[in-house]
């Protein structure tokens, strides 16, 4: 119910904002955004702090001289990898194969056992042969005390004789009775030396069971197999093999290549050359030519050529194909003096080319000056010296005078 009466509504004119609340509100906010922004920035510059103490890990290569009188090619020629040494073992005797000590790619020295042949019946003629030994040795013990009492009686008939008790008939007796044991024991010596000789030979026949390397290398052939027989020569078809293993020496290993008669003037020994394997075509080795041998080949017109490896690389192995190429005399130099470096050692900006040079455990950008570039090298004219410490990998991108170790 409405008492009839009409409300005053209020007056809102007078809610006012205090201005100084206000300002003293906007002061302080704007005070926090500055201490804010001012706590970012010391963070910021702690981080480039620390970032700058910490020490890069850099991977680096030296800069090498750069030799431009390079040898000049004066013919090419392709080939294969032989080894000087390379031997099929066979066992001296025929037998059955025992054992087998070796696999493919086993390494072997000298006197290494490779098979074991069956030597059971060797073994029994070494036993007998030592019997016979010890029957002549006996039969000289026997003959020798024959021979003292002969030595014996003669003395006692001697003095008989001497006393003229015995007849001259029984002192030449008693003297030929001596004489003929002597002989029977010069005899019994021979045959001792004749029984110590069968009996080396008995024990040689079970020696030759065994077979062993003849040299150092590898085997690159198994030839035989347990229970196989096998004959030094052929024998049986193809149910006797002739060879145990096959051993390569690869320390013996060069290249044989056919040279073209008409060419062969080119080459002498001691010549210089480059070879590069069919299975490793980037990978060059450098080699010298060892011999020529003294014969052509009436059929093919060539003239054999033996080219040894300046170093040996495990890749190398027998049989391979090869090219190589023999080099000339080098002309004469140009005289300029520049360095290599790898080619991910040099950088690139709006400025030139630059490398970063690690020393005294910081590393540094230098500008410089680029040549010839090579497969995995670049050349440096310019800004760099022979020996001097490259970045080619870091951890981190480098800068300029930053701390840095060299990658264990």
């Amino acid at each position: 119910m409405h008492d009839g009466k009409q409300q005053t509504p209020p007056d809102l004119s007078a809610l006012k904002i205090d201005h100084a609340t206000r300002t003293v509100k906007k002061f302080d906010s704007r005070r926090l955004l500055l201490a804010a922004a001012a706590v970012l920035c010391a963070a910021i510059l702690a981080a480039i702090a620390v970032t700058a103490q910490k020490k890069n890990i850099v991977e680096v290569a030296p800069a090498r001289p750069f030799v431009h009188n390079e040898s000049v090619a004066v013919l090419n020629a392709s080939g294969y990898v032989t080894p000087r040494q390379r031997a099929t073992v066979a066992a001296k005797i025929t037998g059955r194969v025992q054992e087998m000590m070796v696999e493919e790619g086993m390494q072997v020295v000298e006197g290494q056992v490779l098979a074991v042949l069956d030597s059971s019946d060797a073994r029994e003629r070494l036993r007998a042969a030592e019997a016979d030994l010890a029957v002549a040795r006996a039969t000289i013990a026997d003959v020798q005390v024959n021979l003292a009492d002969a030595q014996r009686t003669l003395a006692r008939v001697r003095n008989l004789h001497r006393n003229g008790v015995a007849s001259s008939q029984d002192l030449d007796s008693a003297q030929a009775a001596m004489d003929s044991l002597r002989a029977r024991l010069d005899l019994a010596h021979q045959q001792v030396q004749a029984a110590q000789t069968r009996r080396d030979v008995a024990a040689q026949d079970v020696e030759n069971c065994v077979v062993r390397a003849p040299f150092a290398g590898i085997v690159v052939s198994k030839d035989a197999q347990v229970g196989e027989m096998v004959s030094p020569i052929s024998a049986g078809g193809g149910f006797t093999r002739t060879g145990i293993a096959t051993i390569v020496d690869m320390q013996s290993l060069e290249i044989e290549v056919d040279v073209n008669e008409s060419y062969i003037a080119k080459i002498t020994i001691g010549q210089m050359v480059d070879a590069a394997l069919d299975a490793y075509p980037d990978q060059h080795l450098p080699a010298t030519v060892r011999t020529i041998i003294p014969t052509a080949d009436r059929q093919k017109a060539t003239v054999k050529v033996r080219i040894a490896f300046d170093r040996l690389d495990p890749k190398i192995l027998p049989d391979m194909g090869v090219k190589v190429t023999f080099l000339g005399a080098p002309p004469p130099s140009d005289g300029r003096k520049s360095v290599l470096v790898k080619r991910e050692a040099v950088r690139e900006a709006d400025e030139g080319k630059y490398v970063f040079v690690f020393s005294d455990n910081r590393i540094s950008r230098r500008m410089v000056t680029v040549g010839e570039l090579l497969s995995n090298d670049i050349e440096i004219l310019d800004g760099l010296a022979a020996g001097e410490q490259v970045v080619v990998g870091s951890a981190q991108p480098p800068r300029d005078g930053q701390r840095a170790a060299v990658k264990d």
